[in-house]
């Protein structure tokens, strides 16, 4: 299993940019799939980017194309979400996960890992 731990949540005005990290320890990280999730008050956790364990093809979802843009670096276990051009919309928790077939299935199965959530809010 991995361990996931995200940071760079904050608060930021509309049209602000944060960027979250996500650092990874335990199994070997460079053999997963890679994603972002995210968990506003009173709704489901929903999908928002996953990017392949080779950091090749990314996914994301129609509400952040355009403005987000997930990465990773596998040599310091890390993954990233570049926000930019924030919404209040976008104001939610926000969780890292790494499991086999992300990219293809777009949620986390039991083999997955998620981390604790970091909260952005964004100010209109």
């Amino acid at each position: 299993q991995v361990q996931l731990v995200e940071s760079g949540g904050g608060l930021v005005q509309a049209g602000g940019s944060l960027r979250l990290s996500c650092a990874a320890s335990g199994d070997t990280f460079s053999n997963y799939d890679v994603g972002w999730f995210r968990q506003a008050p009173g709704k489901e956790r929903e999908f928002v980017a996953t990017l392949a364990w080779n950091a090749g093809m990314t996914y994301y979802a129609d509400s952040v194309k355009g403005r987000f843009t997930i990465s990773r670096d596998n040599a310091k276990n890390t993954v990233y979400l570049q926000m930019n051009s924030l919404k209040p919309e976008d104001t939610a928790v926000y969780y890292c996960a790494v499991d086999h077939l992300l990219l293809l299935r777009r949620r986390v199965t039991d083999s997955g890992s998620w981390g604790q959530g970091t909260q952005v809010t964004v100010s209109s």
